[in-house]
């Protein structure tokens, strides 16, 4: 017994340490998230089971090497974009306005600009298209490859244990209400439960 003590406690610091896995979604959800699709909302794909992201590194806003695994927690708007592609030029204004509305703890959009970018280039994009939005790099688009992206720009939605849950080929208005009741929704679903009132 007294060997077992400490397997115990150990087993219950670490239950305690560790937040809990997300839960997947269950058909009800996605049914819900499914009817909430209007417009070019209709290109999203909600998966019927999550899909593990790349572990692969990229280079984040500030420079530093990163893994989308490293923003765990939230729930992302991962978007691959290029400078020199017309769609995500369209597209870039919606996504600024989807994280200035719900951008924080529990939500985050991430655009990471694959292939050759150079930060000139990136900055002149940004500037033409009247957005301040920080980018991630990757450069040589193994990240991209690694997350099956064929085209640009490609917008996958990662749940708070960083799985794939849906993707949307091509650009769309990310600021629409159907995409601010859509990310609501997947928000909601993984939301830590509110505390009992006393």
């Amino acid at each position: 017994m007294a060997r077992l003590a400490p397997a115990l406690l150990y087993a219950a610091l670490t239950a305690f340490a560790n937040p809990a896995p997300a839960a997947d979604l269950t058909a009800e959800d996605r049914a819900a998230i499914e009817a909430l699709r209007e417009g070019e909302m209709r290109k999203l794909t909600i998966h019927a089971a999550p899909v593990a992201a790349s572990d692969l590194p990229f280079t984040a806003a500030d420079g530093s090497e990163t893994t989308l695994a490293a923003s765990n927690g939230q729930v992302r708007l991962v978007n691959f974009w290029a400078t020199w592609c017309a769609p995500c030029r369209e597209e870039m204004p919606a996504l600024a306005a989807l994280e200035a509305a719900r951008g924080g703890p529990d939500f985050a959009v991430l655009p990471i600009a694959t292939g050759r970018n150079a930060p000139e280039a990136i900055a002149r994009f940004m500037t033409e298209a009247e957005v301040s939005l920080a980018t991630a790099l990757d450069p040589k688009g193994r990240l991209a490859a690694a997350m099956q992206v064929p085209g640009l720009p490609v917008t996958i939605v990662l749940d708070r244990d960083g799985r794939e849950i849906a993707r949307m080929m091509g650009g769309a208005d990310w600021s629409s209400p159907s995409a601010l009741a859509i990310v609501d929704a997947l928000i909601a679903q993984g939301a830590e439960p509110p505390p009992p009132a006393n």
